[in-house]
Order: structure tokens, then sequence, then C-alpha cells
């Protein structure tokens, strides 16, 4: 893929995953005033804990996957590649995204794992698209020989 395309799948991944961020948060929220208001409990554990616990997991997953659009979105717009850090954090977002959809297949359905394979998709084709470096007209020159630059004088007895 050439330069040409890596920026708008760059973007793209980027708005799929503030999407989703909020999309999660939102689940989240919504299920944490499920089991407020039901007052709802899970082996013995209160109903006001376990409600700030899925208030907090959405949160700091939304959070999460905010940073990963962030990353994307600054690749998208300089059209340079993430840096070390940039590329571990794209790097588990694809594996997260492969987690939930083969977990996805058998609690969703199909179309679950459908939406997981194509953010995936999207992250790992901006990982791959980025890597590639372009070749500098500086590169193209041929290298030196590896030999000595000279033939060596000859040794007389």
């Amino acid at each position: 893929m050439g330069p040409v395309a890596r920026r708008p799948v760059a973007w793209v991944a980027a708005i799929v995953l503030f999407a989703e961020a909020l999309g999660i948060v939102f689940l989240n929220w919504f299920l944490g005033l499920v089991v407020d208001h039901q007052e709802m409990s899970l082996a013995g554990l209160d109903p006001r804990a376990m409600s700030v616990g899925a208030w907090v997991a959405g949160g700091v997953f939304g959070l999460y996957l905010a940073l990963c659009a962030v990353v994307l979105l600054r690749a998208a717009i300089t059209d340079r590649a993430p840096g070390g850090f940039g590329r571990i954090l794209l790097i588990s977002v694809a594996v997260v995204h492969g987690l939930l959809g083969a977990f996805a297949i058998g609690l969703v359905g199909w179309t679950a794992f459908l939406a997981m394979m194509v953010v995936l998709g999207l992250v790992v084709l901006t990982l791959v698209a980025y890597d590639r470096r372009e070749k500098n007209p500086e590169d193209s020159r041929p290298a030196p020989p590896a030999g000595p630059a000279s033939p060596p004088a000859p040794t007389t007895p």
C-alpha cells in the first residue's frame, strides 16, 4: 500500500476507535446504572461497588481506546509512523480486538465478530503501511565496494 492510501486508512481507524471508545464508555455507564438501580448482587458483592467498578472499567478502557485513536490520528496528520510506544500501543489494541472477536462469535454473534475484525484489519493495515520506509535519493546510490580501495602493493623477496 502506497503513501496515498495509508493516510485515509489511519484516519478511518482513528475515527472508528474514537467511536468505539465512546460506545464502551456509554455501555459501561448504562450497565453500572442498571446494576445500581436493580441492586443486583453477584456472589454477595455490594451492588454499589459493582456499579462503580463498571464505571471505572468503562472509563479506563475508553481512555485506552481514545489514546490508541490519538496515536493513529497523529500518524494520519503527520504521515509518519508511530514511535516505539505508539507501535506497542497499536499492537496491543490489535491483539485486544483479535481476542474480543474470538469471544464475540460465541457470545454475541457473527456481526460483532465482523466488526472486531474490521477494526483489527484497519489497525494492522496502518501498522504495515507505515512500516515500509520510502527510499531517499541518497539511498539509491550504489554502495562502495567491500574490499580495499586499492590493490595491495606487490612484495618482493
